[in-house]
């Protein structure tokens, strides 16, 4: 991202148009926007930061940024290897502390010109509140609850790999994680075997050791929250097919480790298939057509990520336009985002604005149209009356 944002300091292009008027020049120029406020998730605490600080500096601002309670030092980090390469002290600067301490007086101070927040809904709806009273660009990146959608005429090989990173990678602790899986009913039952058993095998363990699949939680309030969720997918009636209790043979009772749980034949009103988990929980759904699966796929609050599994065309391009998501995957799993792409959801899990690419730019400046009048004063006369603006 600093490589790409880099870059885009080059290309921060307005516009030259010709004037309706003789002997006037007219441009845009993007200006700064002054203080932005940054608040940042602990699942990606070196990636987000960079997302937010890099087109930030690009376009002239300074940051404050506060950096998740849980995983405050690789921000810390990022921002002293940007002051190693030269940026002046005071023009990125951190402060660390919980949500009520640190957050919310950042956000509503009065020289902080825009805010960006990544994090949960229930924050972000906060925080989008707080700005609104000062009129201040707030920029929402927060919840989810993505699909993945397979068709019957999808590889099924490719879309169960695909669900099992899409679902439990990073143990299920990122925004785009796949935690509904939609199957039509002609393949439903192969996959969901192939699905459960490639689950099975998944190894659980210490997130550095290279063998590991499936790494711990963030802390136990995450862990609780998985736990209470499988509970109420039992309580649902959800059949519950792989996993589904805290990890706890041998070292991995002294952390916070879950199995990798599936819930197969949900009801797509359930809560487990309604509601974001944040962990390693996936429920797969049943469904007999594409208009159904589509149904299902945008019966949530959130917009964020949707994937679909097929070789039909039509079906894929249909659901490109359909699926009510900023980002919609072909062949693909949920997760993962390109830098030169625009980043982000709609409906509960955006706000309008999005990260990464020429987007990024967009929130952090702001437009300035330039008018240069070089004609003489008889001239401007003759058309005072032609200037209506």
């Amino acid at each position: 991202m600093t490589y790409y944002m880099a870059g885009e300091g080059r290309r921060l292009f307005g516009q030259t148009v010709p004037s309706e008027l003789p002997n006037k020049f007219a441009m845009s120029v993007r200006d700064p926007l002054g203080v932005v406020g940054m608040i940042t998730p602990w699942n990606f605490p070196m990636a987000i930061p960079s997302w937010k600080i890099m087109p930030a500096l690009v376009c002239g601002n300074t940051v404050v940024i506060k950096p998740a309670e849980d995983t405050p030092l690789s921000t810390y980090n990022l921002v002293h290897i940007l002051i190693e390469a030269g940026l002046p002290v005071g023009v990125v600067n951190i402060v660390y502390g919980m949500g009520p301490d640190a957050g919310a007086p950042l956000v509503a101070h009065e020289d902080v010109a825009a805010v960006s927040f990544t994090g949960s809904t229930e924050t972000g709806r906060l925080v989008n509140q707080a700005c609104a009273a000062s009129f201040k660009p707030c920029h929402l990146e927060m919840g989810g609850k993505n699909i993945i959608i397979v068709m019957d005429d999808a590889n099924l090989e490719l879309a169960v790999e695909g669900a099992v990173w899409g679902g439990f990678g990073t143990s299920g602790q990122r925004c785009t994680a796949a935690s509904r899986i939609a199957v039509h009913n002609k393949v439903y039952r192969e996959f969901l075997d192939r699905f459960a058993q490639r689950v099975r095998a998944l190894k659980i363990g210490d997130g550095l050791d290279p063998e590991t699949e499936i790494g711990p939680l963030v802390n136990e309030t995450q862990l609780q929250t998985v736990m209470k969720y499988v509970e109420i997918g039992k309580s649902e009636l959800a059949r519950l097919v792989v996993g589904g209790h805290r990890a706890e043979s041998g070292n991995l009772s002294r952390g916070w480790f879950h199995e990798p749980t599936i819930f197969a034949d949900v009801d797509p009103a359930m809560r487990i298939a309604q509601e974001e988990i944040f962990g390693p929980v996936v429920a797969v759904i049943p469904f007999d057509s594409f208009d159904e699966a589509l149904e299902i796929a945008n019966h949530v609050k959130y917009g964020l990520s949707a994937s679909i599994y097929t070789r039909n065309v039509n079906q894929a391009y249909r659901a490109m336009r359909d699926l009510e998501t900023g980002i919609v995957y072909v062949n693909a799993p949920t997760i993962g985002a390109e830098i030169q792409l625009p980043f982000g959801g709609r409906k509960n899990t955006g706000n309008g604005h999005r990260e990464a690419g020429t987007a990024a730019i967009d929130f952090y400046s702001e437009w300035k149209t330039l008018y240069i009048d070089y004609s003489d004063r008889l001239q401007r006369a003759q058309i005072d009356t032609a200037d209506h603006g």
